[in-house]
C-alpha cells in the first residue's frame, strides 16, 4: 500500500473485476476478523439483497446491517489496477504498508501482513491442538 493507501489488484484477477464489475468494487468491515471485505460490484449488490431482507426491529440484524453498509465504501478501479483504501477502513483493519489479498470465492479479504502471519499461525494452532470444531459442513468436506 502506498503513501495515499492505493492498493494493486493482482493481475491474474484484475481482468475478471474489469470484465464481470466494469472495475466497479465495495470495500467494508469484517466484524468477525481485523481485516476488510472487498468485494466486485456484482457480488456486492447480492449482499445488500440479503441485507435488506434484515429487519430493522431486531436490534442485532439491525446493528449487522449497520455496520456492513454504514462501513461500505464504493470505489474503482483505476487504469493502473489500483483503488483506495479509506482511512477509516484501513484504521480499522491496521493496515500498514505490507498487506494481504486473500481470495474468498466470492470477495477477498485485505489484511495487514502481520495480522494475517499471526491468524494464520493461530488457526493451524488451532487445528492441530484438536480444539477444532467439526461441523456438519465440515465432516461431510474432504480434499
Amino acid at each position: 500500500m502506498d503513501n495515499k493507501g492505493r492498493i494493486a489488484i493482482p493481475a491474474r484477477y484484475r481482468d475478471e473485476l474489469l470484465e464481470d464489475s466494469g472495475g466497479q468494487i465495495v470495500c467494508t468491515i469484517d466484524i468477525y476478523s481485523p481485516c476488510l471485505l472487498l468485494y466486485p460490484m456484482v457480488e456486492w449488490e447480492q449482499v445488500e439483497r440479503r441485507l435488506r431482507g434484515l429487519r430493522d426491529n431486531n436490534p442485532s440484524e439491525r446493528r449487522y446491517k449497520r455496520l456492513m453498509l454504514g462501513n461500505a465504501v464504493d470505489s474503482e478501479i483505476d487504469k493502473n489496477g489500483r483503488f483506495i483504501i479509506s482511512p477509516n477502513l484501513r484504521e480499522h483493519a491496521g493496515l500498514e504498508k505490507q498487506l494481504m489479498l486473500v481470495g474468498q470465492l466470492n470477495k477477498f479479504e485485505v489484511w495487514d501482513l502481520a495480522a494475517w502471519e499471526a491468524r494464520q499461525a493461530e488457526d493451524m494452532a488451532i487445528i492441530e491442538s484438536g480444539d477444532f470444531e467439526l461441523t456438519d459442513n465440515l465432516q461431510d468436506f474432504n480434499l
